[in-house]
């Protein structure tokens, strides 16, 4: 839950992305497509701010409750680490199936499940609120007395290790591995549409739960990845809150309170009689081509923007603890409006225009006033290097966006 040991971790991540990438394309295998990666790592990035802004909360509720609840003090060993490592795990499972199988967490954690590819870029395309919504299911572990950074070193492992089983590359892991842990070939069962395969082998490092609570599925075909019916945009504030809108039109058209009620906590794909009762997941159409739309124009655009983002992020967290609420929430805000319009700009949204040309003015302004009230040393250096960035975008971004205006019409 602390966000923190990702500093390190996010640029060892993008190293072993590239490494996929490129086995990939040695075996003839296209694992990665250009606009899907990148709306995966900007779904990372809001992921990462959020987990700042709630890192508080959660972990000081968590040891509120520890402080004055607990019912024993466990020592911090190696052994209390395993121990807690496998309770996690045990509460990770049902916290992971209410997600999939409650509304109201669904329509956070749907998110993870966009990506009709599977690659390790898909490991970084997490909700940015699925936390928040979970994190009373993890109370018994300060309830226990596990200590804070046992169960936070707990956490961040079991975060780390779904890293690597988020690819294609690796086909199966020895029996005896299979049979106790969760590997690429569980996960890939997971992330499928396939109805079959559709709420099965919730588990985060183990896959044992998965199997003595009947939620386990071998893999057998290789799956059909994505959700039953595709967000089809790159904007990952939209993939956030998509779900949540739909069900507000559901409820809507619903004329009783009991069931709009209801709808909160029921099934996904529940809905009343009048409406026509519970839809069940559809048998996948493999003829139905996956979303693609790109602004190829703007890719080298878009991949600068992320690059400065990712530094951004990186200072971001690093001197988070320094920066006054509102630099913390100006610049979230900043990073936010930042990815939101890279994913308009590959969809070639009309608003992009005023939007990016106002993104960047905030930009100037938000850096400049965060150095000459927090960095003032420093100050003269950021206000030329920024106000020369500004006009080098500005310039970037219009002649991008003329390129992409002409090549559209000559496809029409």
């Amino acid at each position: 839950m602390n966000p923190m040991y990702m500093l390190l971790a996010i640029p060892l991540f993008l190293v072993f992305m590239g490494i996929e990438y490129l086995y990939g394309k040695w075996k003839g295998k296209k694992y990665y497509r250009f606009n899907d990666t990148i709306t995966n790592l900007n779904l990372g990035v809001g992921s990462q701010i959020f987990s700042l802004l709630f890192k508080g909360l959660l972990i000081g509720s968590l040891i509120w409750v520890g402080q004055n609840w607990g019912l024993f003090e466990i020592p911090r060993t190696w052994w209390s680490f395993i121990l807690c490592l496998i309770v996690h795990d045990f509460l990770y499972y049902w916290a992971h199936r209410w997600g999939h199988e409650v509304n109201i967490f669904w329509g956070a954690h749907v998110v993870h499940h966009q990506s009709e590819d599977f690659n390790l870029g898909v490991a970084l395309r997490q909700s940015w609120f699925h936390n928040l919504l979970a994190a009373f299911i993890f109370l018994p572990l300060p309830l226990l007395g596990f200590d804070p950074l046992t169960f936070v070193g707990a956490a961040g492992f079991a975060t780390l290790y779904q890293f690597w089983i988020h690819t294609e590359a690796i086909e199966r892991m020895p029996r005896w591995f299979e049979f106790i842990f969760n590997t690429p070939s569980h996960h890939r069962v997971h992330h499928a549409r396939d109805p079959k395969y559709i709420d099965k082998n919730y588990g985060a490092v183990f896959i044992i739960f998965d199997r003595l609570l009947g939620t386990f599925k071998e893999e057998e075909e290789r799956p059909n990845y994505g959700i039953t019916t595709q967000i089809k945009s790159w904007n990952p504030t939209w993939a956030n809150f998509h779900y949540y809108v739909e069900m507000w039109q559901a409820a809507a058209k619903m004329s009783s309170w009991k069931d709009k009620l209801r709808l909160i906590l029921a099934r996904p794909g529940w809905l009343p009689e009048e409406l026509g009762g519970y839809q069940a997941p559809p048998a996948v159409d493999t003829s139905q081509a996956k979303y693609n739309q790109d602004n190829k124009t703007m890719r080298i655009y878009v991949t600068a923007q992320f690059a400065l983002i990712a530094c951004g992020l990186l200072a971001y967290m690093y001197h988070f603890e320094e920066l006054t609420l509102f630099f913390q929430i100006i610049l979230a805000a900043l990073m936010i409006l930042s990815i939101t319009i890279s994913g308009a700009i590959l969809e070639s949204k009309k608003w992009i225009f005023v939007a990016e040309y106002g993104k960047l003015l905030m930009a100037l302004l938000c850096l400049n006033t965060l150095y000459y009230y927090c960095y003032l040393d420093w100050f003269l250096t950021m206000l030329v290097g920024s106000s020369v960035g500004f006009l080098l975008f500005v310039i970037w971004f219009s002649l991008g966006l003329w390129r992409s205006m002409q090549v559209q019409k000559v496809r029409h």
